[in-house]
């Protein structure tokens, strides 16, 4: 095939795929699902993917963009204060699951102790591209969504090295050290990976606010290159590169990068190019013909048991600590979808020749189609019944941010939504920082040069000039009377 007709090809499967989102929205079913579909499709028409190693090389690359997606759109604010519970999940969460899930396929399906850890440590893993693809239209709080995406985004990286040591186990190769080495090597990787994602972060985010690049389409373009360089060092050092492209992507996400939307936006189209590609790929990966009824029942034995045992264990270990309300773990332990990360975990094992791939492979399949279909579409059903859900965070206004180059101050575009409290307060009423000028107000695609005493309404975009210095205040104003009226600051002490 050559590379024009592949560009064709591939151009008509992204088309195809984003088509395949939208209605998979009307229908209320995970988008991700339908790219797997896709993938389906084109392997029973005898198109497939067959090399292991290579799937596994390009999945990987596929989840540093999405990672970075899910880091640039997260907010400090939001996640801050998760972080422990995360960070639990994450690790000590996914070491209970896979002794769990172990213990069921050792002592009940029989399989032996190697592939029964190895079973439980592919299937463990929160899955990044499911949670955040899901989550984004979910008007939660904003722990329960941060807790959520910061496992998913953590998680990867102690999983991939409990599989890289699992599968070596299956091969007689028992990890140096054992148990004890294992651990601690985890340990070392993870937080290396942490502190070099947040040095290579904010190292990014100076250079890229100091620097006045000539067009705007450089910022999101170097932010992501910032990620990437992460990632590389990450894996070049030892040190876990997934957990360093999370941080830095997170860190570049909340430094008041100039075109910040813009960034996101960008980094939002990089992601969606990717889990299509992935799903597509490990989709033409499939082996449907080498499914048997034994297999499927297993597969779905073992999910049952994640999904309603291990998972709601590990989430109750991990929550009890922080007070967290039986309501979100509930809605915790429901969430944790399962999505690429098991199935590319599972061509680790494919790639080394480990006793029962194949079939681990394709119980994998089964497992995440079946439960990812079972919980994504019931979420906003679940998250109301458990009476979580917050109306409030789906009225956020949006901010975009550009530097004015000959003096020290920012243009900051406000959106303000339908149902914001934005709406009918006063210019005046704002109360923003000295020297903060709304300048225009856009409203019904026509230019007003307000006053004090005009009201905002919802629809309109305001058009901010504000010292640099004072940028992050201003926002915060905003977002606060959006939230909670004029009155916001009386009424939140």
């Amino acid at each position: 095939m050559s590379l024009d007709v592949m560009l064709l090809f591939g151009a008509v499967v992204v088309l195809a795929a984003a088509l395949a989102a939208r209605l998979g929205s009307r229908l209320g079913l995970p988008s991700l699902l339908l790219f797997l579909g896709l993938g389906l499709a084109l392997e029973v028409a005898g198109i497939k993917m067959t090399d292991a190693s290579l799937a596994h090389s390009l999945g990987f690359i596929a989840l540093v963009f999405i990672l970075a997606e899910g880091g640039f759109t997260t907010r400090w604010a939001d996640i801050k204060g998760s972080l422990s519970v995360a960070g639990l999940l994450a690790t000590v969460g996914v070491v209970i699951s896979i002794g769990l899930v172990a213990t069921l396929c050792y002592v009940v399906l029989d399989y032996d102790l190697p592939q029964a850890v190895l079973i439980g440590a592919i299937m463990a893993p929160t899955d990044s591209a499911a949670v955040f693809s899901v989550l984004r239209g979910l008007p939660l709080p904003a722990r329960v969504r941060s807790v959520l995406e910061g496992e998913s985004g953590l998680n990867d990286a102690p999983v991939v090295l409990l599989v890289s040591a699992a599968t070596a186990w299956t091969m007689g190769d028992l990890p140096e050290g054992g148990v004890a080495g294992v651990a601690s090597m985890i340990l070392v990787e993870l937080v290396g990976g942490i502190i070099l994602g947040a040095v290579l972060g904010y190292l990014g985010a100076r250079i890229l606010k100091a620097v006045a690049l000539p067009a705007s389409g450089l910022y999101p373009l170097s932010a992501l290159a910032v990620v990437v360089i992460a990632y590389g060092s990450g894996v070049v050092l030892h040190l876990s590169g997934f957990a360093a492209v999370y941080v830095a992507a997170v860190i570049l996400g909340n430094s008041a990068l100039p075109h910040r939307n813009a960034t996101r936006s960008f980094a939002e189209g990089i992601g969606w190019i990717s889990q299509i590609g992935l799903f597509v790929m490990l989709g033409m990966m499939a082996r449907p013909e080498l499914l048997t009824g034994q297999m499927v029942i297993e597969s779905l034995v073992i999910g049952t048991f994640l999904t309603f045992v291990a998972r709601p264990v590990s989430v109750a270990l991990c929550s009890v600590w922080f007070k967290v309300p039986w309501r979100e773990q509930a809605f915790i332990s429901w969430a944790g979808l399962r999505g690429a990360v098991p199935i590319i975990m599972a061509t680790v094992p494919l790639a080394a020749g480990a006793p029962s791939a194949e079939r681990i492979s394709e119980e994998v399949l089964v497992f995440v189609v079946v439960f990812t279909l079972m919980q994504g579409p019931s979420l906003p059903w679940v998250a109301r019944k458990l009476g979580i859900v917050d109306d409030a965070a789906a009225l956020d206004i949006e901010v975009e941010v550009a530097p004015l180059d000959r003096i020290q101050a920012d243009f900051m575009q406000v959106k303000v939504p339908d149902g914001s409290k934005l709406h009918g307060v006063t210019v005046g009423e704002l109360r923003l920082p000295r020297f903060t000028v709304i300048s225009v107000i856009l409203r019904d695609g026509h230019p007003l040069v307000p006053s004090a005493l005009d009201r905002i309404q919802a629809g309109d975009e305001l058009m901010v000039v504000v010292p640099s210095a004072s940028r992050a205040v201003t926002e915060k104003r905003f977002r606060e009377v959006g939230r909670y009226g004029r009155l916001a600051r009386w009424l939140r002490q």
